[in-house]
């Protein structure tokens, strides 16, 4: 009896510890939809139009269709699934153009975008910084190493160049790449930065990674830059993370 009275117990409190899992990924579902409401005020109106919309197609299909009853069901059961996969799909990229949005312009929101960047890349905010706050960030892949620059295009290609050359001396057999963030000719969006860095070429091995990685750790340190402006994106907001076809 007493073993009984132990497993029930602890089935009782695995049961108890699995609700706050829950809880936590509807809380921040809630949390998201709270900050992507604040940019894009008819999102909850566009996600029940698409869902009832998308299920009215094959409830519509399902009746019209000379099939037996089990296969309208069945249709039915399709379409309700195929309603929640495309609010959802709705529902993340309005809710990433929100993120975007309410970081966009703000010291340090490229650093914000490059470190939420998932699998071997790492992300050195601030590497060089002037009193303009305009900063060049570091980004060490297997494409290489990655300057981006975010501020005045004219003064953060100097000091995208000067930091170039600091960099390359530790590391002089590695390709280095320059971004400018912006809006302009020959600049890449915030929006697409990620995207940018995914599409370069991948000519270093893991290992090769790790090591340029530390080299430029080093370096950073001994340079001393400036510290990055605190506060490049709002409270609890999280940025979108690209999808695992592209990591």
């Amino acid at each position: 009896m007493a073993r009984s009275s132990d497993s029930t117990a602890k089935s009782g409190k695995a049961g108890k510890a699995a609700k706050p899992a829950k809880t936590g990924r509807i809380a921040q579902i809630r949390q998201t939809y709270q900050i992507a409401k604040r940019s894009d005020p008819k999102l909850g109106w566009i996600l029940i139009a698409l869902f009832f919309g998308t299920l009215a197609i094959f409830v519509v299909a399902a009746l019209l269709l000379p099939v037996g009853t089990i296969t309208k069901v069945l249709i039915i059961v399709l379409g309700l699934s195929t309603a929640l996969l495309v609010t959802s799909y709705i529902f993340g990229r309005r809710a990433e153009k929100a993120a975007y949005s309410q970081i966009a312009g703000q010291p340090g929101a490229a650093a914000a975008v490059l470190s939420s960047m998932r699998g071997a890349w790492f992300t050195t905010p601030a590497v060089a910084v002037n009193k303009n706050e305009d900063m060049v960030h570091m980004v060490i892949g297997r494409p290489g190493v990655i300057l981006v620059g975010e501020g005045s295009p004219t003064r953060v290609t100097h000091l995208m160049r000067n930091q170039h050359k600091k960099l390359e001396r530790w590391v002089p057999e590695t390709p280095f790449h320059e971004v400018i963030i912006g809006e302009g000719e020959g600049e890449v969006p915030l929006t697409k930065i990620q995207r940018t860095l995914l599409k370069m070429p991948k000519v270093l091995r893991p290992a090769e990674v790790t090591d340029v990685r530390t080299k430029l750790e080093a370096a950073t340190k001994a340079n001393n830059p400036l510290p990055i402006p605190k506060g490049p994106m709002p409270k609890n907001a999280r940025m979108p993370r690209p999808p695992k076809s592209q990591r």
